[in-house]
């Protein structure tokens, strides 16, 4: 059996939040959210990960969380950058923003040959989420259609006080699997509830609450890496056309395209576990009192990577 490898997507890491060197320690040892996520995944059974960031951060990723952890763990990095293209495309002029979430694990192709979960790197996802993919991914294997699976949270318990997130709202069936996923790039907090945007905030669609979203913590088998190869370049030639300077080839979306296809099934792995994460500079002491009290619980150490 091939283990599975978790895939954390930190190429966008501290891009709002002010940038990697800004990014302040969440407890008095100078870990970080990631720091959690890792040690978690490790507990889980997970042995090697792939971490997804851009060449310019290398030195300073390295410094402030790879080296410390690189004892515990297996460590690679795979980079991402625009140029990042298949041959004959080439970037459009004036653009800066990065390619999405789907361009990011597509980086990974030729790299890994078993199954992966992916995650993002500045989210807290609770040690639960990891058993139940990890367990997952072991487990199973490609049938008729490929199996895939995603961990599930409750709208209500992602949300920030402090802006705005990006969630892909879910449909699930009877049975626990997902039948439709869209992503929604700017979802607030409306009262009780949470309500999403589509024009800059002059409307908003109420959530129900409840529903169930993604915070892509996903599970894959690695033919994931060639529908990721093949889309992009769908991707490219219908959006360099229409949207050549924002349009993002995201995960969910590429997951959402295959599920229409009939091509997959989802098993979605539904969490109630609380979402803690450093979106904005103003989240850091909700996040540093939520750390505090799983650590007074006895659920982590003091000190995670001792050498």
């Amino acid at each position: 059996m091939i283990k599975p490898v978790l895939v954390i997507m930190a190429a966008g890491m501290g891009s709002r939040y002010g940038g990697l060197k800004q990014i302040d320690p969440i407890d008095d040892h100078g870990h970080l959210i990631i720091d959690f996520s890792i040690y978690d995944a490790i507990k889980a059974g997970f042995e090697k990960i792939f971490f997804i960031i851009k060449k310019e951060n290398e030195a300073d990723f390295r410094e402030k969380i790879g080296n410390r952890i690189k004892n515990h763990i297996n460590v690679e990095y795979v980079f991402q950058s625009l140029e990042d293209l298949p041959e004959g495309y080439s970037v459009p002029e004036g653009r800066v923003k990065p390619w999405g979430t789907g361009h990011a694990v597509l980086r990974c192709a030729g790299k890994i040959n078993g199954p992966l979960a992916v995650i993002n790197s500045d989210d807290y996802y609770g040690r639960n989420a990891f058993s139940m993919i990890y367990d997952y991914l072991k487990n199973e294997k490609d049938k008729e259609k490929y199996s895939y699976a995603m961990v599930g949270y409750i709208i209500e318990n992602t949300l920030t006080d402090n802006g705005y997130v990006a969630r892909g709202v879910c449909s699930v069936n009877d049975d626990g699997y997902l039948t439709e996923i869209t992503e929604r790039t700017r979802i607030e907090k409306k009262g009780e509830g949470a309500a999403y945007t589509l024009d800059d905030g002059r409307t908003w669609i109420p959530v129900p609450r409840g529903s169930i979203v993604s915070m892509n913590m996903w599970g894959f088998t690695n033919r994931i890496l060639g529908e990721l190869n093949s889309r992009f370049k769908t991707f490219l030639d219908e959006n360099l056309k229409t949207n050549p300077l924002k349009a993002e080839f995201f995960l969910p979306d590429v997951v959402g395209d295959i599920l229409k296809e009939d091509k997959a099934t989802v098993r979605v792995l539904k969490s109630h576990d609380k979402w803690y994460g450093v979106t904005y500079k103003e989240d850091k002491e909700r996040v540093v009192k939520a750390i505090a009290k799983l650590k007074k619980e006895g659920f982590y150490p003091e000190i995670l990577w001792n050498k």
